[in-house]
This record gives C-alpha cells, structure tokens and sequence, in this order.
C-alpha cells in the first residue's frame, strides 16, 4: 500500500527474500536478458519480491532523441509506434513475475520520455501488468521509500526502512558513486537501507552511527546499510569500440543484489529486523 510515495508490505514474521534490481535497460539489444532471465527465475523459485529501481527502459531510439542508433533498436520496437511496443512486449516478458513485483521506480531515461515525449512509461507499464495480470504493483517515484512489517501471532511488530533513490551525478569511475552514499547518509535519517542504482557499480556499505534511546537516553548504536545496483546493460563489449569504450568508460559489473531481511526477538518485548545484501549470480 502506497501513502505520500510511502510503500507499505506487511509480512509474516518470518526471513523475507528480496531482488533487488535497477538500470535493466531491457528493449536495449545490450541488455543481458539471458542474466536477467536467471535471476527472474530464481526469484520466482525462492518466492521472492522484486523492486525496480529505475531505468528498467533505455528508450533512446524515438525520433524525439538525438542519441537515436539503428543498432540499439531491437527489432520488435523498430515500429512507428515505437514506445507502445515496447511498453507492450514488457508486459508480456515480465507477466510471469507480475505477483513478484511490488514496485517500479523511475530512473532519468523513464523521466526524459516524460518530458520529450508527454508520456508516463512507467505508470503505463504499471497499469498495463496490474490490469493484464490481476496484481497490485505500484510505481514508485524517482525516490521514496518501501517499508517492510513484520507482525507475529503475539503482536511482535518490526520494520525495516528502505530509502530508495535511482541516483545522480556521473559514471563516477573512481569513486564507484560513494560520494553520494555518503550524502544522503547526511541528510536521510530512520533509514535501515539506502537504495540507489544509475552510475552501473556494485556494492554494499555499511555506516554505524550513534543515538540515544527514547526510553533512558541509553547510548545506542545502529547500522545502515548503503546498496548500489549495477545494470543488466553490457556496453563494454571486449574493449572493441562504441560510446561507452570511446569515452574511456571501464566495464561495469551486471547483475542485481538478493536483501534477506530476518525479523529476530534479541529480547522478550523488542523485535527488530536484521538486513544484508548479497550479488545475485
């Protein structure tokens, strides 16, 4: 349940598996769809959820957008109507894990059409997959925020925040987009994790800070875990030539990250939610 880009899950009060995956730029010919594939499959086989964190469509080639290349349009998209082809085909490629997916972010390519072209993919896409398939997905902003909680039969309740934003800046080839994790370290406060994807890097961070408790202003200290997904785009093609190795650009990791989210009881009255990441293979 969506309230002020707030996405609510509530669960069971047992461990929850979580795919999470951005800049897929899946009608991109690049796009490692084989990988994609295989990590799809997993979640489906685990019973895991999937979040999109933006860019899930490149949507470069319209006759709108001066980067247009005959050789990144597949050809199922090389129609006049070009961003109902796309939009349409992924409905199709992506009804399998419809039940799976609980939100669909935007990343800058989705938010240029919107501006080019006057037309929201994603709420399309969206609504596309809820009316085709029954489910109850919902798109997400460029940032937000996806809430877990977890509720047992004796009324233990846990929450694990996620703070999630596609990301901005360069291709940050030397600091991989750590500046930006430490950023938002400053001014996001309540995160468990913070989510952001757009430079095509991998990692998890981990940052402890100190507070003190509601109860006592006893000293306490708490872990928040920064995540940056990678890209299911392969642009670096060997070193062989192309914008992205022209430009010096290195390769990029590709590939999502799993989040196991455990709910644990560490005293009789407190519950608590304890988070990790790990990259999808």
């Amino acid at each position: 349940m969506k309230v002020n880009n707030v996405h609510r899950i509530e669960c069971d009060f047992k461990p929850r598996l979580v795919l999470l995956i951005s800049d897929i730029h899946w009608d991109n010919p690049k796009c490692d769809r084989a990988l994609l594939k295989r990590h799809l499959e997993q979640a489906k086989e685990k019973g895991a959820d999937i979040l999109l964190n933006g860019d899930t469509f490149c949507l470069m080639q319209g006759a709108y957008d001066p980067r247009k290349s005959k050789s990144d349009i597949r050809p199922e998209h090389n129609v006049n109507n070009y961003l109902d082809a796309v939009v349409g085909t992924a409905i199709e490629y992506f009804g399998p894990y419809a039940d799976l997916i609980k939100v669909v972010g935007y990343g800058n390519h989705e938010t240029s059409i919107l501006k080019r072209a006057e037309t929201d993919v994603i709420e399309r896409f969206v609504s596309g997959m809820n009316i085709k398939y029954g489910t109850s997905i919902e798109a997400g902003g460029y940032g937000g925020w996806v809430v877990y909680e977890f509720r047992d039969n004796s009324r233990h309740r846990a929450t694990y925040k996620i703070k999630y934003f596609h990301g901005s800046g360069g291709g940050a080839p030397v600091t991989l987009g750590t500046i930006q994790s430490n950023r938002m370290q400053v001014f996001v406060e309540g995160a468990n994790m913070i989510w952001q994807g757009h430079v095509h890097n991998d990692y998890e961070l981990t940052y402890t800070v100190e507070h003190l408790s509601t109860i006592n202003h006893e000293i306490e200290l708490r872990d928040v875990v920064h995540v940056r997904t990678s890209t299911y785009k392969e642009e670096y093609n060997k070193g062989k030539g192309g914008w992205h190795v022209e430009r010096g650009a290195s390769p990029k990791p590709t590939g999502g990250r799993w989040l196991q989210l455990t709910p644990t009881l560490p005293h009789q009255s407190t519950a608590k939610v304890v988070g990790y990441t790990y990259k999808a293979q």
